[in-house]
């Protein structure tokens, strides 16, 4: 399975990335958040996407996300009963991460309603479905996109994860961890979370 594609930016549009790594060219659907991000480094310029591969009878189309906190979100938004791939990347095109989980934790309607395509039992079928999963996913308000705390936070995460703590232990001591003061490196998050555990 792919985790992510790195390469110099060939094409970009607002739908859709194309990333040259050694001559092979990656074609990946992105939301308009990540296209945003993409825009900033300019064609030629050198990019990072996780992937999402969704293999079909007819198609193997990858999904690209800046960082690892969107990706975890599609996967979320995509186990949804009548949410596919496409309507997931038009939700994450039209909120952020945060503004997602926060509009879900507190069941507001009205802003998963302002999408197109989601109508009300859609919206609400999501928040049913993920007011409890979002919780235990590793996505955090703190995990903005871009933000140096979240590639921190996701950096220290997959290390204690490998250490042998569970994903929901590693969290619960970064959230608290970073909600009371963020650690500036890798080594220093990973080292207080220890002594939280």
């Amino acid at each position: 399975m792919l985790d992510y594609i790195s390469g110099s930016i060939a094409e970009l549009t607002p739908t859709y990335a194309v990333l040259d790594n050694h001559g092979l060219g990656y074609m990946l659907n992105i939301s308009l958040n990540t296209y945003d991000q993409l825009a900033r480094s300019g064609q030629g310029g050198q990019g990072r996407l996780y992937v999402y591969e969704a293999i079909r009878e007819d198609a193997h189309v990858l999904f690209g996300f800046m960082d690892k906190a969107e990706r975890e979100m599609f996967l979320l938004l995509i186990g949804v009963s009548g949410v596919g791939p496409n309507t997931a990347r038009m939700i994450l095109s039209s909120v952020t991460v945060a503004q997602l989980q926060e509009a879900i934790a507190t069941e507001n309607v009205r802003v998963l309603k302002a999408v197109k395509g989601i109508g009300s039992k859609t919206a609400q079928r999501i928040i049913v479905d993920l007011k409890d999963k979002i919780k235990t996913a590793g996505i955090t308000l703190i995990e903005e996109k871009g933000s140096a705390s979240g590639a921190i936070h996701d950096e220290a995460l997959a290390a204690l994860v490998m250490l042998g703590f569970t994903q929901q232990a590693s969290q619960k001591a970064l959230k608290r961890l970073f909600e009371q003061q963020p650690p500036a490196t890798v080594e220093e998050a990973i080292k207080q979370a220890l002594k939280l555990m």
